[in-house]
């Protein structure tokens, strides 16, 4: 299989497969320059064996030409130790591989350990240089095995991640153990930095300033501060600091400390100051007014009441010592193009090349598929298509003939893509998919469809192309990096197991994420198999790092887009330069307008909202433009001097955007975030760790650094990941390998928190599953039914549940023994369990249980979303100074389709509400739902207060269940406290995917704004209140704070698009909120619009109330309480 060279490719640099291994003597002789990129490098090898005279180590000074790799360097070692005969015993009865290398560094062992890797790329050649050594010194020792007890641990660690890190059994490369290695290095790190008591008491700080309707409070607060039995009010500043007020409470109590049982030989720096009956402390250098828990009560109108005790003991958060040493912070790192180019060097001596040196075009030669079992239809003809992609680019592609649909199919044909080896960019995949057609379709030998622009992607990419008129479909598919982790091309064959296109009755939601996956299908035994070769090279091929000395594009045509990318824009573009980046991130983006960015990228540059746009632009198969792309970036210092705009951060970490700079620049900007902020916006940051081409990536190590720092934060993580292991196969190592290395640094208090949380959730979903086995048949829930549920409970009682536990939507609040005899099966569906627990912690002043709704068969997450995206619509009217009184009550998915949800106290449903007075007809009486609210309330005041609450959160939740697209909202779902806070519950239908009874939709109008709602604000029919003015003004104030932030909430969406949500699978799902957001349309005609939509509900008010008259007499949907025994 000669390759045909072309004039200009014999000019090149010539980088031979191992078939044309004969020419190599051809090549451009050794010249003067040889030497000075192949500098010698003086080590002193300190040996395993022992001198027997003296007992010291055996030593070796060795010189190590620099561009030898790891593995060549201990070769030589080895074959110098056996030639002087040293030790015979141990080197002719080891091989190299038997130790490791290691050298020291500021103090830390730091182990040399990607075998690939050249010397002079090293860590450590660099740390010699800077103190000036001329000999280095490299410890050999032999390979550590793993102690009894390391391998316990890790099998603890194993259980708590639900996954076993250390299986090897379904991976074609060593990027699982080498990201394991790695992740220890800022592991280490963090934990060097953490301060142990503000680790053990992780106070919860909000960066927010003070809203306006707060300021009342400017000036002094009362604290409530409890010791032992008794208790003592003081009044301190807002901008008192902790010790400021504990300061204050010695000084009051100066006089009756027996009484407070404070002995008179302690001070207040003895002590810290917590929320009563929860794990939060009020605790370091901020004021009181910035405490999470005291934000709370003073927007509740509540007493603050704390207690006085010692502080936690930071022993609790010990580490486990690790058995591994630091690798070198270089591990993985590629040289520059000059020190691995072979042009100009002696050929004898090259150990590795450039990819850039690469010229000949890129090529796979598919083998064949062998499949188990095959489809039911034998008239099936197949074939395989291949795409190589960077994100959603698509870079090229091509397909194999058709052939005869057989258990096993062979083409051995070599396909040719139309881009250049030297042009595959870091993080380009391969895409193999397998698509079949009817036997009569005669698809023939498919040509290229690269888009030299890289449009988006085309043929295949939607499972089905059109081919002769006859539709294909999409089978399996399976992706393969060309350059792995250590930036090395891959080689040689490879037998990937493919993954299986969802059937139409299966749950398809996750595909579009699934199908990004570098991951191989685990389940050899019956899963199609496609086996490839790609060209085997003499050396490995390394992409390098940079280029030295040598200004990016500046080759060919690309130098002079270098000039022209620097020109002044003139005015008639800038007009159109301005609205390209103006407009959202859903529009796309025609060539003209990428062709103007990229001409014009020095002035984008000076734009931090153009860079999505810019970004988009790049032709990320062409090596000069990817180049071009990182100069301009690392020259930059606009992006780290912009102010924070997290919605933009966040949008270049999507599946768009697979370049290492683009994405460590995005998680640059994100560093600057609080931790309140983290949390908001965790639930997507932890998505877009799918879209990294790598386990390792800036992303992962944010994640890791903050979690590490927070014990909130990494409670929060340690169960995002969790779940996302349990229910997405396609990410479970990477998802693994990220929570194993904060659980190795969480610190043995937390690891017992999330074993005894697991133990809890485990024991659970074993007795859902009892009870559901029981009464799957059935619709109502038996008596029987629930003694047998409470009997199971008692049992698990006794038989060691854990005494208390960390409630996982709720890390503050510890709960502990079930109160069986309050514990109960609901009648729906998929049998929930109604839990009530009691209090754990003994400084609670609440006599109140704790209410836990336990689902097994269903999926949280999408729940998780929504509750999550009105916390931030929360927090943007928050700073618009509106508190909407919205309840995103504690959800959290904690399993594969297993999670909790909070009970809310003294909440009930409208359908109750309206049920309890007089039957189904409740639905259609005005005044039931007020009378009902009085009835609650002990004096005219507090009705007041209430109305005042239920105006307020009813328009919150009209404009957030308007704007997200919220369906399905009857008066089960709806709720409402006795203080008159309106709240909804199951957001299983959003963004317009809206349900239908009989063929008609149920939605008839924009949000739920019913008579009897209306009677509460005072009003009726078209006539107008107070109150319901006030509900007009709340909602457009709402509206409009909202359409300032589109950009984050389009954003926010998008990211979810690919997670698996039933509802949210294609961009057409998010263009709901552009349109109910009145995208693109001047700030009047945006409040007309709300204006109008009220006006809507208003005039068919009735027909909502007859859905509900309808769902209270067929019960077309379980309620969530009414019908539970």
């Amino acid at each position: 299989m000669e390759q045909q060279v072309s004039d200009e490719e014999e000019s090149q640099p010539v980088v031979l497969r191992e078939e044309n291994r004969r020419r190599r003597r051809k090549m451009k002789a050794f010249t003067s320059t040889f030497s000075v990129a192949m500098d010698q490098i003086a080590i002193e090898f300190v040996l395993p064996t022992t001198t027997k005279s003296s007992r010291s180590p055996d030593t070796l000074l060795l010189e190590v030409a620099g561009n030898w790799t790891v593995e060549q360097v201990k070769a030589q070692v080895w074959l110098r130790v056996v030639a002087t005969n040293l030790c015979p015993e141990f080197y002719q009865k080891y091989s190299p591989d038997h130790c490791i290398l290691l050298y020291q560094k500021k103090g830390n062992w730091c182990e040399i350990y990607d075998k690939h890797q050249v010397f002079q790329t090293l860590d450590c050649i660099r740390y010699w240089k800077a103190l000036k050594k001329d000999v280095g010194k490299i410890h050999l020792t032999c390979r550590p095995q793993p102690s009894e007890e390391s391998t316990q641990y890790q099998r603890y660690l194993n259980y708590l991640i639900g996954y076993d890190v250390t299986d090897v059994s379904n991976v074609h490369d060593d990027e699982l153990e080498f990201t394991r290695r790695k992740l220890l290095t800022p592991r280490k790190i963090e934990l060097a930095d953490r301060d142990p008591k503000l680790y053990s008491m992780d106070p919860w700080i909000t960066s927010k300033h003070l809203p306006e309707y707060l300021l009342f409070c400017i000036g002094h607060i009362l604290l409530v501060i409890h010791r032992n039995k008794a208790s003592q009010t003081i009044k301190v500043s807002i901008d008192d600091t902790p010790v400021q007020v504990l300061q204050t409470f010695f000084t009051k109590i100066s006089n009756k400390r027996a009484l407070l049982g404070v002995p008179e030989d302690v001070c207040e720096a003895d002590y810290v100051l917590r929320v009563c009956g929860r794990e939060e402390y009020i605790y370091g250098n901020h004021p009181v007014r910035d405490f999470h828990w005291v934000r709370q009560c003073l927007k509740n109108g509540e007493e603050i009441h704390l207690v006085l005790e010692s502080a936690p003991n930071p022993g609790q958060d010990l580490v486990q010592k690790e058995d591994w040493a630091q690798v070198d912070d270089c591990t993985g790192v590629a040289g520059t193009h000059e020190q691995l180019t072979i042009d100009e060097k002696d050929h004898e001596r090259v150990f590795t090349i450039s990819l850039w040196d690469c010229h000949r075009k890129f090529r796979v030669k598919v083998l064949g598929i062998d499949i188990p079992a095959l489809p039911r239809n034998p008239e099936l003809i197949v074939y395989v298509e291949a795409s190589i992609f960077h994100g959603q680019q698509l870079l090229a592609q091509e397909r194999t003939s058709s052939k005869a649909f057989t258990e096993e199919v062979l083409w051995n044909t070599w396909l040719e893509f139309n881009i250049r080896i030297r042009d595959l960019p870091k993080g380009a995949r391969l895409s193999l998919q397998v698509s079949c057609g009817k036997a009569q379709t005669q698809i023939s030998k498919g040509t290229s469809s690269y888009q030299d622009n890289g449009g988006s992607p085309v043929g295949g990419g939607s499972g089905s192309h059109d081919c002769n008129k006859t539709k294909s479909r999409l089978l399996y598919y399976v992706n393969l990096l060309l350059v792995d982790h250590r930036s090395l091309l891959r080689q040689g064959e490879f037998i990937l197991h493919m993954w299986k296109m969802p059937e139409k009755t299966e749950d398809n939601s996750s595909v579009n994420a699934d199908k990004l996956t570098s991951a191989t299908n685990p389940d050899k035994a019956s899963s199609m198999a496609v086996a490839i070769l790609l060209d085997k090279y003499c050396y490995p091929v390394a992409l390098p790092k940079s280029r030295e000395g040598k200004e990016a594009g500046g080759e060919g045509r690309e130098a002079e887009g270098g000039e022209r990318g620097q020109r002044e824009m003139p005015n008639h573009l800038r007009k159109q330069f301005e609205a390209i980046v103006e407009t959202d991130p859903l529009h796309p983006l025609s060539q003209e307008d990428k062709e103007l960015l990229w001409h014009f990228r020095e002035e984008c540059m000076r734009h931090p909202r153009a860079y999505p746009k810019l970004l988009g632009s790049v032709r990320w198969g062409r090596q000069e433009a990817v180049l071009a792309t990182h100069r301009l970036l690392e020259r930059s210092s606009v992006w780290d001097r912009s102010v924070l705009d997290v919605g933009l951060a966040m949008q270049l970490l999507d599946c768009h955007y697979s370049d290492a700079h683009v994405r460590s620049m995005a998680v640059r900007k994100l560093e600057t975030l609080g931790d309140d902020d983290v949390l908001r916006y965790l639930l997507q940051l932890v998505q877009a760790v799918k879209f990294e081409p790598y386990h390792d990536s800036a992303l992962a190590r944010f994640l890791l650094k903050r979690a590490l720092r927070s014990k909130r934060i990494g409670h929060f993580l340690f169960w995002f990941l969790r779940s996302e292991i349990a229910q997405s196969m396609h990410y479970q190592q990477r998802y693994a390998v990220l929570l194993e290395a904060y659980l190795r640094g969480c610190g043995e208090d937390m690891l017992q928190d999330f074993r005894r949380q697991v133990e809890m959730t485990e024991a659970l979903q074993k007795v859902t599953r009892e009870i559901k086995a029981m009464s799957a048949e059935k619709y109502d829930v038996s008596a029987q039914v629930v003694f047998q549920l409470r009997q199971k409970l008692e049992n698990l009682q006794t038989s060691g549940l854990p005494e208390s536990f960390r409630v996982p939507y709720d890390p503050g609040l510890r709960a502990g023994a079930l109160v069986v005899k309050q514990c109960k099966v609901m009648a729906s569906k998929k049998r929930p369990l109604w839990l009530q627990f009691k209090r754990a912690d003994p400084t609670t002043l609440s006599s109140d249980t704790i209410g836990v709704i336990f689902k097994d068969g269903d999926d949280l997450r999408q729940d998780m979303l929504i509750l999550q995206i009105l916390l931030i619509m929360e927090s943007i009217w928050e700073e618009e100074s509106l508190d909407l009184s919205l309840l995103p009550y504690g959800c959290i998915s904690t399993g594969n389709k297993i999670g909790m949800i909070e009970i809310v106290k003294d909440a009930t449903t409208i359908a109750n509400i309206q049920q309890s007075v007089v039957g189904s007809t409740g639905a259609f009486k005005d005044e039931i739902l007020n009378q009902w609210l009085r009835d609650k309330c002990v004096s005219e005041e507090k009705f007041q207060q209430a109305v005042e609450r239920f105006v307020f959160s009813c328009g919150g939740y009209c404009v957030a269940t308007y704007v997200l697209g919220v369906g399905d909202r009857h008066n089960d779902n709806i709720m409402i406290t006795e203080s008159g806070n309106l709240f909804h519950i199951d957001f299983g239908h959003i963004l317009g995917n809206y349900k239908s009874f009989l063929g008609i939709s149920k939605e008839r109008v924009p949000f739920v704004l019913t008579p009897d709602f209306l009677y509460v604000m005072g009003t009726s029919g078209k006539k107008s209140s107070p109150h319901f003015q006030k509900f007009q003004d709340v909602c457009v104030r709402a509206y409009l704070a909202l359409r300032h932030h589109t950009n984050l909430l389009v954003i926010l969406f998008s990211m979810m698009l690919m997670t698996g949500m039933p509802q949210l699978t294609s961009k057409e799902d998010i263009e709901y909120i552009r349109e109910a957001l009145t995208v693109g349309r001047p700030e009047e005609e945006a409040q007309r619009h709300l204006l109008d939509q009220i006006e809507i509900c208003r005039d068919k008010g009735w027909t909502v109330q007859f859905n509900w008259f309808l769902h209270l007499v067929l019960g077309i949907k379980q309620g969530v309480d009414k019908r539970s025994a």
